[in-house]
């Protein structure tokens, strides 16, 4: 099979290929309008403010285990370029640091912390952490929470999709793309969410599923991988250090902390369903993972000088029969519309929850305004990472790691041991460390320390340093 490095994308696809692709997406908009019609079924939602801000947030806590399973797996896979460049680029690397690890932190969540968060009846992260410590730690998770979800990636990597397909530039793509979302995301709140969900879910997991197969189907099995692809991708490691790999293992560990993980375990009917669907999630995603994973390494044994952001999508539209390449692209694109959606109105959700004041919270439209703003907000950001979407990961993935994910484990650990000014004191002092490491010249072996270990550190002697402060001037004042 002749296996160009370059395409032109829309030559690629048939009319039998479009016809699937537009079926999907309208699916996916139908999906939404009955969940909305599902919604006005229930009289009590017209008349309760709360209950209408509850549904809003959580869908009123009713997610049964299919529909939780479907939202959670759904919601994690939206920067399918940025795994699959990194797959092409460093084989089982990818599967490692972007799966294995992830998976441990699920089963994690799953055991230790479902029933430990169960009790606070919280609607959001920010929310939790503030009954755990004290307002002044619950407004500053908040912000670490809108930045760690603003959905950089994922408009990065529907602007790289709609630019493939359509005259437009990258920043237009990204345009497009946000508003689209935006306006069905403003339509149905966290129903829409859910409901778009379910459809994008098989999808997503049937696409994938089909470039394996047709890869193996095409070329043959492992031998053909190892006979045309470096040694480096089937190691461990990919070529690197074994602490730029454990690096991403503290960045998988901040699923501890991520407030969409959160937002389903709060939305489900009870801390059993949350617990079954995680562990039904994280089977899901080991076969998801081994698709994109496999895949990628195929377009880089058959196509090595394609780009490598783009090459999972060239190597795929070429090995596809007619009417699968259209299946495909949909899947593609339902993977980042899933994440995309979720982060857009979480993100919308810590600014019109957790950031306003009282007086303003519960108003459906500041959450709408929010969404807006956080569309906007991304992707602005969007150019300012350059379309590198590993950059995006890399660096939110820090800040929330070493910053915010310490103190919230710690108070996991030892409940009441942690106060409000004490999360706030440690959780700040890891914010400066990682900004002035991350920007200064570092000679020597110090430039092998990556900026997360120096944040972990400076988070764990924060919290450390002012608890014995508080007892050293505890004791001088009872001794006075």
């Amino acid at each position: 099979m002749n296996v160009e490095t370059t395409i032109d994308y829309k030559s690629t696809l048939t009319v039998t290929d479009w016809t699937i692709f537009f079926a999907i997406l309208i699916l996916t908009i139908s999906s939404v309008i009955y969940g909305q019609y599902r919604k006005k079924r229930n009289p009590n939602l017209s008349g309760d403010k709360e209950l209408a801000f509850l549904d809003l947030l959580l869908m009123g806590r009713r997610l049964t285990l299919p529909m939780f399973v479907a939202t959670l797996v759904a919601t994690w896979y939206g920067g399918i370029f940025g795994v699959t460049k990194i797959a092409f680029e460093q084989g089982i690397f990818n599967f490692i640091t972007q799966g294995v690890f992830w998976y441990i932190a699920y089963i994690l969540f799953a055991f230790f912390i479902i029933n430990k968060i169960s009790k606070y009846k919280a609607l959001t992260l920010p929310d939790l952490v503030g009954r755990m410590f004290g307002p002044y730690a619950g407004k500053l998770s908040a912000i670490f929470n809108f930045f760690n979800v603003l959905p950089i990636a994922y408009v990065i990597s529907l602007g790289l999709i709609i630019q493939a397909f359509f005259p437009v530039d990258f920043l237009q793509g990204m345009l497009i793309g946000v508003m689209i979302v935006v306006l069905y995301t403003l339509y149905g709140g966290f129903r829409a969410v859910v409901f778009s969900d379910i459809v994008q879910f098989f999808v997503m997991c049937l696409g994938v599923l089909l470039v394996l197969v047709f890869s193996i189907k095409s070329f043959g099995g492992i031998n053909f991988l190892k006979m045309n692809l470096p040694e480096t991708h089937f190691t461990l490691t990919g070529g690197e250090g074994i602490a730029m790999t454990l690096v991403w293992g503290f960045i998988a560990l901040s699923t501890l902390v991520d407030p969409n993980f959160y937002q389903r375990v709060f939305a489900a009917k009870n801390p059993g369903t949350a617990k079954k669907g995680i562990l039904v999630s994280t089977v899901i995603w080991v076969l998801f993972d081994i698709c994109t994973t496999g895949g990628a390494m195929y377009a880089r044994a058959v196509i090595p000088e394609a780009a490598s952001d783009k090459a999972y999508l060239i190597y795929a539209l070429q090995i596809l029969p007619d009417g699968i390449r259209g299946l495909v692209l949909a899947g593609i694109l339902a993977t980042i519309l899933s994440t995309l959606d979720s982060y857009l109105f979480i993100a919308g959700t810590t600014v019109s929850f957790d950031l306003m004041p009282k007086k303003l919270k519960g108003k459906i439209y500041i959450h709408q305004l929010g969404i807006i703003l956080v569309g906007i907000i991304a992707v602005l950001m969007g150019m300012v990472f350059q379309g590198n979407i590993k950059a995006v990961w890399k660096t939110l993935g820090s800040y929330s790691a070493s910053c915010l994910l310490l103190p919230v484990l710690y108070g996991y650990m030892f409940p009441k041991k942690i106060k409000d000014y004490q999360f706030v004191f440690a959780s700040l002092l890891g914010v400066i460390t990682v900004s002035i490491w991350k920007n200064i010249e570092l000679k020597g072996f110090l430039q092998n320390v990556d900026e997360l270990y120096m944040g972990i550190m400076a988070t764990s002697l924060g919290l450390a340093s002012y608890g014995l402060i508080s007892k050293f001037l505890g004791k001088r004042e009872s001794l006075k």
